[in-house]
């Protein structure tokens, strides 16, 4: 869907996902599903609000996942 996205758990990065990092691959979610790049200044509160819940849904997921082997994503 995404292809800006990339890949934020192990292996395909070697270091745990900053906050950064999950920002951003929500930001592009945002913005392919809503269709705005940019939102116009009377969507702006919904549009960030769907960003940081994008964000803590993104470091939940990271943080829950278990990485074959058994091994789980140290918090």
């Amino acid at each position: 869907m995404c292809r800006s996205i990339k890949t934020l758990r192990p292996p395909a990065m070697p270091e745990e996902a900053t906050e950064d990092e999950m920002r951003a691959a929500a930001l592009q979610y945002v913005r392919k599903v809503s269709g705005f790049r940019a939102p116009a200044a009377h969507n702006q509160e919904v549009f960030d609000r769907a960003v940081e819940a994008v964000t803590r849904a993104t470091a939940d997921l990271l943080e829950g996942l278990e990485i074959r082997g058994g091994t789980r994503r140290a918090s």
